[in-house]
């Protein structure tokens, strides 16, 4: 195995091609690296790879493009190859990245162009809103469809709604229609015409003579007309006497009067009906008003009824969504979803990865950091040079700095972590945090830097002068050289989400790797 580089020393931006070759049997499973492994060259293509066959050997060659942005001598740092069930590296390799030359001269200069704010994305809440949107239209339609809807009739209703008078002479009409008679069913005929005339009676006359004998109705009606209230004649009540002691003896002494004599009293029912009806007195106008206020009455009580099914079903419906999704999520989730919470907006919106300070620091946060007045005293800015990108403050609960400090005049050699640790607690300190508890780690970045994690709680400021609330702080360090970076987050110890955004955050971070 061996590998090589077309050219030592490029322009910015140009092109180096670096080549892996091995050459093995044909037995053996070869694997080459894939991604940015050449860090601090980036990778812009990765070819095919070239086979040869020589005897039983293959020989294979896989070739890379790089480049780099920055001038400045850097080191292609080792490669893993797995050749077989052996795992093999390649040697190192220096490039010198060269700035191109520009003849000032001839070349214009121009002012430094004004920060231009981008647009933020709109996002897929329209996605959201749609669905919601097809679920109440939904829920709406079913609603209308069974409760709100004007259902057509049934036979049984549109019957109940004729006056009594109509509905006898109906009811009639359909016990001609029957055929109790052919069938000599004279119990059951005469059943049937007897409840005819009781119910016309029980509406239009006497209010119980469903549930009176035959002797108490008779007795009340010639009680009425004696009082003068309905103007019957004797007639009238013989015949209906008549009838209804024939139907008792039918129904409950099981006499078997002829089937032309049935007939006869069904007519004389009818025409019964009619003379009733004829003296029945006119409704006044007072009672007139109080039957409209009835119907009235009925209608608001069917709306109303209407409305408090509406209303119980939407709640349950809402009650039943808002327990399946905390069932499956979690209620906080759910609550927080519906209300709303700074945290959670933060951890599940549009994240941004950048670069800051120099040597840059490459890391995602919830906003994108803006630069910061360094806190460095006056008669130290000639020592140290400092730039701070930020957001957020402690006194909101959550906010992350990244800090790049570079002392001049200091050489090669490294400002040692624990004494930037030191400096770190007591900035955080000033801050106004109190009773910090500091503990101390080993971290690594995904790239292989290494450096400090100092992280604990404490008690810090709020907005509120004067009350403090429980949080959380956490401080990468790394140096190189005279440079120390600091990335520093704080959140609030009781929110849910905080421990996510940080795990996240410091997942994120990679830098720059030393330069050889």
């Amino acid at each position: 195995m061996s590998s090589s580089i077309d050219s030592t020393a490029i322009k910015i931006g140009s092109q180096a091609t670096y080549k892996i070759q091995v050459e093995t049997d044909t037995t053996n499973l070869v694997v080459f690296p894939e991604g940015q492994t050449f860090a601090p060259l980036e990778m812009i293509e990765s070819y095919p790879i070239d086979t040869i066959k020589n005897a039983d050997k293959f020989n294979l060659i896989k070739k890379y493009g790089l480049t780099q942005f920055d001038s400045g001598a850097y080191t292609i740092p080792r490669q893993k190859i797995i050749i077989g069930q052996k795992i093999v590296f390649t040697d190192s390799l220096k490039v010198e990245v060269n700035n191109i030359v520009v003849d000032t001269t001839k070349q214009g200069l121009y002012g430094i162009k004004p920060i231009i704010e981008v647009k933020k994305k709109g996002g897929n809440w329209w996605k959201y809103l749609l669905v919601t949107l097809l679920i109440i239209g939904l829920v709406a339609t079913v609603l209308w469809w069974f409760i709100w809807r004007q259902k057509p009739l049934t036979e049984e209703e549109k019957i109940a709604l004729l006056p009594p008078y109509d509905r006898a002479k109906l009811a009639l009409q359909k016990l001609d229609e029957s055929h109790y008679l052919e069938h000599q069913e004279i119990k059951e005929y005469y059943s049937e015409l007897t409840l005819i005339i009781r119910k016309y009676l029980d509406e239009k006359v006497y209010d119980h003579a469903l549930e009176s004998t035959t002797d108490e109705l008779i007795y009340r009606l010639r009680l009425l007309k004696d009082g003068n209230q309905i103007d019957l004649s004797p007639e009238t009540i013989k015949n209906l006497e008549s009838i209804l002691r024939r139907a008792d003896l039918v129904k409950f002494a099981k006499s078997a009067p002829d089937v032309a004599l049935a007939e006869l009293d069904r007519n004389t029912i009818d025409a019964e009906i009619d003379h009733v009806k004829e003296v029945l007195p006119e409704p006044t106008e007072e009672e007139k008003l109080l039957d409209e206020k009835y119907r009235e009455e009925q209608e608001r009580k069917k709306k109303r009824k209407k409305v408090w099914i509406t209303v119980g079903i939407s709640v349950f419906l809402l009650l039943a969504t808002f327990t399946g999704f905390s069932l499956k999520y979690g209620f906080d989730y759910v609550k927080d979803t519906i209300i709303g919470h700074e945290s959670k907006e933060l951890l599940e919106g549009e994240w941004v990865t950048s670069q800051y300070g120099v040597p840059p620091v490459t890391i995602s946060t919830p906003k994108v950091l803006k630069r910061m007045p360094a806190p460095v005293p006056e008669e130290a800015k000639q020592q140290v040079d400092m730039t701070m990108f930020g957001y957020g403050s402690i006194l909101e609960g959550f906010h992350v700095y990244v800090i790049t400090t570079k002392i001049k005049n200091l050489g090669k050699n490294k400002i040692e972590l624990e004494q930037i640790a030191e400096q770190s607690i007591k900035m955080i300190e000033q801050q106004g945090i109190e009773n910090m508890l500091v503990k101390k780690d080993k971290f690594s970045t995904p790239n292989g830097a290494e450096g400090l994690k100092i992280h604990g709680t404490g008690d810090f400021p709020t907005l509120v002068e004067g009350k403090k609330q429980k949080g959380e702080y956490t401080i990468l360090l790394f140096n190189a050289d005279n440079v120390f970076q600091q990335i520093v987050i704080t959140t609030e110890e009781t929110d849910a989400y905080a421990d996510k955004i940080e795990e996240r955050i410091l997942n994120s971070v990679e830098l720059k790797p030393e330069e050889e």
